[in-house]
């Protein structure tokens, strides 16, 4: 699992789940692109601590949902460190609202962040990987994309077409010796699910074998194994990190 000598690009990496995942393939050796959108403080305290622990960081910001931004994203790794291995499809955002009451901004920015997201920032990427014929790209959906929930019709969309997108791509890319695949989180404990309410956790956990939620380290180091060569043969598949909630 080391990665020395490879770079990667972690979107959405200021907090959260990116943010361990960036930490996490910089201590097995990878150069990291912290990618954030709006909060440059936290993406320069993430790069701070792969700094500090002698690894390499570079912070960039981008939307990546606009086509030009996530280009330019890639461009950046790619002149600071002279190449791209490892695309990391984090970055998400949510909208929530009952499907009769959702705005139709509501679902363009969630499709839009999400999903379209990470299609520009694999394509951009892909074009470099392939004149390298190496790379792995990973993209982080959830199980809600595999089981879908009351009240985000748009997120679980989004995390859904993630999928689809993957599999796509893992036979695009599969003879340039490009893997892709995805990581679907179940209850993480991140920014995000901390303002949930206390009933509503207390249901989710009623609903894990393991009788835990998971942590953002969880993720991460799935993620870094299926970035390393280790999971070479590995492709166009889909691993929850969830405690056993979903089966499939």
């Amino acid at each position: 699992m080391v990665l020395d000598g490879r770079s990667a690009i972690v979107t959405g990496a200021s907090r959260g789940i990116g943010r361990s995942i960036a930490i996490e393939l910089a201590k097995k050796g990878a150069r990291v692109v912290v990618n954030y959108a709006s909060n440059a403080g936290a993406a320069e305290d993430v790069a701070g601590i792969i700094r500090e622990s002698g690894g390499t960081a570079l912070v960039c910001r981008a939307n990546v949902a606009v086509p030009d931004e996530a280009a330019f994203l890639v461009k950046n790794a790619i002149d600071e460190f002279g190449r791209i291995d490892i695309l990391v499809n984090n970055a998400g955002i949510t909208r929530d609202n009952l499907l009769l009451r959702m705005k139709d901004e509501d679902w363009d920015e969630v499709l839009g962040v999400n999903l379209k997201g990470a299609f520009n920032c694999a394509r951009a990427a892909a074009r470099f990987m392939i004149k390298n014929r190496y790379g792995r790209i990973i993209n982080i959906s959830s199980i809600l994309g595999l089981i879908g929930n009351s009240g985000q019709a748009n997120y679980c969309a989004a995390k859904a077409g993630l999928l689809g997108l993957m599999k796509a791509m893992s036979k695009e890319l599969g003879s340039r010796n490009i893997t892709v695949n995805a990581v679907a989180p179940g209850f993480i404990s991140t920014e995000m699910t901390a303002g949930l309410p206390e009933e509503t956790k207390e249901m989710m956990l009623s609903q894990i074998p393991l009788k835990r939620f998971g942590a953002p380290e969880d993720v991460a180091c799935l993620v870094a194994f299926l970035a390393s060569d280790a999971a070479a043969y590995i492709t166009g598949q889909t691993i929850a990190v969830d405690g056993g909630m979903v089966c499939t």
